[in-house]
């Protein structure tokens, strides 16, 4: 399976990650979102990443030059048909993600890998609703995607060996490393991490910690880069809250029921950095913790 061509679905915050590290790597991009203006924010996002990277020396100005005359934009679903591997980067809603794949797979090639970077929803049941099985894997990128070295391929019941080979040689060349996980809710990442961002949550909510000494508490007491709360605005709370539900849902395990504060940030609409509120507000000069 030669893949020269990616088509990515979706123009937010991980489509449009994926989108840098596949251009970068030499691949021909079309990104897809039924929102222009998304596709527009999306090109200038990644313009200013790969400038950073050019003031760090991770690149030089003619690779950057070179990505972004790889990458193009359309808000037509049906002009992905052409390329080689498509990567769904909608949002974590199984119905979305259903739909979308109802109305692409007539229009893809015969040889086009069909994959989803879900971080939860079962990659068996996704395949099932296409006409290629065999050919569908999950690509789980982490965030930010042009940071981040893991990417998780997850194989259904039905994905066939070359499918698995040729997305190992893909993650390889985009400079990534590979780490394969069953098909099972959340698959490994995320199946670690949301309990301890939902029992995070469950300590605020039962008041033994406020925001910030939960936060400082994990940062200073395990050594980690950011606090389960700072980490679940970063990811999004609807996510975090969509996951949670998934691994509840799958596995019919009582430890993994979302707290009910998780579940009223959202309904609240306070989903974290890309709405200005979460565990913290964001719409001043630092971050201030919302409990």
């Amino acid at each position: 399976m030669d893949i020269q061509s990616v088509g990515v679905i979706g123009a937010g915050q991980m489509g449009n990650g994926i989108a840098h590290v596949f251009a970068l790597a030499g691949y021909d991009v079309v990104i897809n979102d039924i929102s222009e203006e998304n596709l527009t924010k999306a090109i200038t996002l990644i313009g200013k990443n790969l400038d950073r990277q050019v003031q760090r020396e991770k690149i030089t100005a003619a690779e950057r030059d070179g990505a972004m005359d790889r990458i193009s934009t359309t808000s037509t679903l049906t002009d992905l048909g052409q390329t080689d591997l498509v990567i769904e980067a909608a949002t974590e809603r199984e119905a979305v993600k259903v739909a979308i794949f109802k109305e692409l797979v007539p229009h893809l090639k015969p040889t086009t890998i069909l994959t989803s970077n879900t971080s939860s929803i079962s990659i068996t049941r996704l395949a099932s609703g296409t006409d290629r099985p065999e050919k569908f894997m999950g690509f789980h990128f982490m965030n930010p995607v042009p940071i981040m070295q893991l990417v998780e391929l997850i194989r259904g019941i039905a994905t066939d060996e070359p499918t698995y080979n040729a997305l190992v040689k893909v993650v390889e060349k985009i400079g990534k490393i590979a780490a394969s996980a069953e098909d099972f809710p959340a698959f490994i990442v995320n199946r670690i991490l949301m309990p301890m961002i939902n029992e995070a949550v469950y300590t605020l909510y039962e008041g033994v910690g406020n925001v910030s000494s939960i936060d400082s508490a994990m940062k200073l007491g395990t050594n980690h880069p950011m606090g389960p709360l700072e980490l679940a605005d970063f990811i999004g709370l609807d996510t975090c809250l969509a996951i949670m539900n998934v691994l509840h849902d799958g596995l019919a395990d009582t430890k993994y029921r979302p707290c009910p504060l998780l579940t009223k940030y959202v309904e609240a609409g306070w989903l974290g950095r890309k709405t200005g509120r979460g565990f913290y507000d964001y719409r001043g000069e630092t971050p201030v913790p919302t409990r």
